[in-house]
């Protein structure tokens, strides 16, 4: 199934490495992409891709309405600063965004929950990259098999009885090449990032982002 999405506006706070590929990909979809940033240079950069830019920090609800939070579809914090990212998306919600929240590669199960029950969607850069963020940002959950770019594409798969990872912590299941799972759900339940502790039992499902040529070896690896 192919994910189709009609042109929408998006404020990205962070052009960062995570920030910087979100908004190439939105751009490159032709959505509505306006930047919010602090750092000077990247301020430039951002100027110098085209992109609409807002520099200030992006917990400064006045900057975010001139960059037109109170007319956009959905907001993505992508800051490496938990507090600012936090911040951006509480004035994004109050005014009716989709909210999209970066955390840290080591982040704790108890900040986890405690984040993940104010806004829409987190994501955990390490595991979930820019492409999941996009996927995130459009609204979609990911029980989804979608070319996102023309080299990488994200596959569900569901673990069988006898399955050689079954046991295994999610997160530190090895799969060929460069593929990563980045997000897990049981039987019959919603997907999610999964937490350090989550193991993998008999009939999860998890998905999966690598190019197209290697899901045959991820399936197998997986016991598919």
């Amino acid at each position: 199934m192919v994910v189709y999405v009609t042109h929408m506006k998006f404020v990205i706070v962070g052009f960062g490495r995570v920030g910087k590929r979100t908004a190439r990909i939105l751009g490159s979809e032709d959505h509505d992409v306006t930047i919010v940033e602090i750092d000077p240079e990247k301020v430039d950069r951002a100027r110098e891709e085209g992109f609409d830019v807002f520099a200030g920090s992006g917990d400064d609800e006045s900057l975010l309405e001139e960059a037109g939070i109170a007319t956009a579809d959905a907001i993505a914090a992508l800051t490496g600063d938990l507090n600012v990212n936090f911040s951006a998306c509480m004035i994004g919600k109050h005014h009716g965004a989709r909210t999209v929240m970066r955390i840290d590669a080591d982040y704790r199960a108890e900040i986890y929950d405690t984040y993940a029950s104010e806004v829409d969607e987190v994501v955990y850069p390490e595991r979930l990259g820019a492409a999941g963020a996009k996927t995130a940002l459009l609204g979609g959950d990911f029980n989804v098999l979608a070319d996102l770019t023309e080299e990488l594409s994200v596959a569900t798969i569901d673990v069988p009885e006898g399955a050689d990872v079954i046991g295994e912590r999610v997160v530190a299941v090895e799969l060929p090449g460069d593929a990563r799972i980045y997000a897990h759900g049981r039987r019959n339940e919603p997907m999610s990032i999964p937490l350090p502790n989550t193991t993998i039992e008999a009939g999860d499902t998890v998905a999966v982002s690598t190019d197209p040529e290697s899901l045959g070896d991820i399936r197998a690896a997986l016991g598919a």
